[in-house]
């Protein structure tokens, strides 16, 4: 991979490229923990380096629980990356935040089952801090790119992930009311884990495209439902980052920068060198 960027979009269903890209080159990397999703595109929009990833697959081939997250993540990070902006199409748990509408989110409840979630483990010990799973500074730079354009974005809510690949039943759907719960997608996690680790600023806008099934009077959500209001939701996804672009990979939030390498505790005489080889790819620096 010769051409470093510093900005990823991960898109998510029904975003599966980018708008006025001038391709300038695609790239299918082999990582440690195997290929990414489909091939990452590195492009120019406004004269702004981007890579590109579609989180399902062009033509959505990956389930929730297969997508290669480790690999993606890698890849990106191995091509420079140092913040991701991520799309999601997400289900919503609040009569507020309307089809259509876009979210984002400040906090996580993981609902997932069996996961891997980490690149360490097999003889490397790492406890990375979570309690902010998303970047504030990017968060605000998105906000004052949808400020140009005129869209409402809902901010500080609770994204639950759960398993999938099926919906949520209805005693599910209200348990995450009660749980302070807003919205609820099968993909964030482990994705932002993965991101925090790799010491990538990472923010999800999520795309409101049903009520899930908490709504007694209504039916529940299909996907087909899902499907109608993709499209709408691709076109402003675009919109938004037409407007964000210019703001991104300019070194804002470098404040990951080192924070793995201090999440890190096992003795170093004691450490797996396989694993280690491994994680060299992300931290050439650490191990």
């Amino acid at each position: 991979m010769g051409t470093k960027v510093k900005a990823a979009v991960i898109g998510g269903t029904g975003l599966y490229s980018l708008d006025g890209m001038e391709l300038v080159e695609e790239v299918l990397p082999e990582t440690p923990w195997g290929k990414p999703s489909d091939t990452i595109k590195i492009g120019k929009i406004h004269d702004k380096l981007i890579a590109f990833l579609p989180r399902h697959g062009v033509g959505h081939f990956i389930m929730p629980h297969e997508v290669p997250m480790k690999a993606n993540i890698c890849a990106l990070k191995i091509l420079g990356v140092e913040e991701i902006v991520a799309f999601s199409s997400v289900g919503s748990l609040r009569e507020e935040i309307k089809p259509l509408d876009f979210v984002l989110p400040s906090q996580i409840i993981d609902r997932t089952r069996g996961r891997e979630s980490t690149f360490f483990g097999k003889g490397v010990v790492a406890h990375a801090p979570f309690a902010d799973p998303f970047s504030k500074n990017l968060s605000d730079r998105i906000n004052q790119a949808a400020a140009k354009i005129n869209l409402q974005i809902h901010q500080n809510k609770t994204l639950v992930c759960m398993e999938g690949p099926l919906f949520s039943t209805r005693a599910e759907s209200h348990m995450y009311r009660s749980w302070g719960g807003d919205i609820i997608n099968m993909s964030v996690l482990p994705e932002a884990k993965l991101a925090r680790e790799a010491e990538i600023a990472y923010q999800m806008i999520c795309m409101s495209t049903d009520y899930d099934c908490w709504r007694e009077n209504e039916e529940a959500v299909t996907a087909e439902m899902v499907m109608a209001n993709l499209g709408k939701n691709a076109e402003n996804a675009k919109k938004l980052l037409s407007a964000l672009i210019p703001a991104l990979g300019n070194g804002d939030d470098l404040s990951l920068k080192n924070s793995t390498k201090y999440s890190i505790i096992t003795a170093p005489e004691r450490r797996n060198p396989d694993t280690v080889a491994k994680l060299k790819v992300l931290f050439p620096d650490y191990l």
